[in-house]
């Protein structure tokens, strides 16, 4: 699948929802982890990306490594690697595809 880098040098970042753990097998409670570092779990973080006039919202898998503490909607954001990815599963004979968001951290402006 391809991966593209999304530039944010123009664009305004802000915390949606807060960090919280990416969950792989909700019925085990089973963590999601970084495939590159094993010992390091993934969350999910909401980010609103504004920029030329347009904001959108995106789910974006970080380490847990990859942000500090407490996180909380509304603090504007430095974003480190983001880039997407499509993908493409097929589960019961349902053919689902879509865009992931993956950065590598996130960091408070003014921190």
């Amino acid at each position: 699948m391809a991966v593209f880098k999304i530039d944010l040098s123009t664009a305004v970042v802000f915390v949606a929802t807060a960090p919280e753990p990416k969950v792989i097998n909700k019925r085990t409670g089973e963590r999601a982890m970084d495939r590159d570092r094993p010992d390091v779990g993934l969350s999910t973080v909401g980010l609103l990306v504004s920029d030329e006039g347009e904001g959108n919202l995106y789910q974006v898998t970080i380490p847990e490594t990859g942000y500090p503490e407490g996180m909380m909607p509304g603090t504007p954001v430095a974003v480190t690697g983001l880039k997407a990815r499509d993908w493409e599963s097929e589960f019961n004979g349902q053919k689902r595809h879509g865009i992931s968001f993956r950065a590598v951290a996130i960091t408070p402006l003014g921190a």
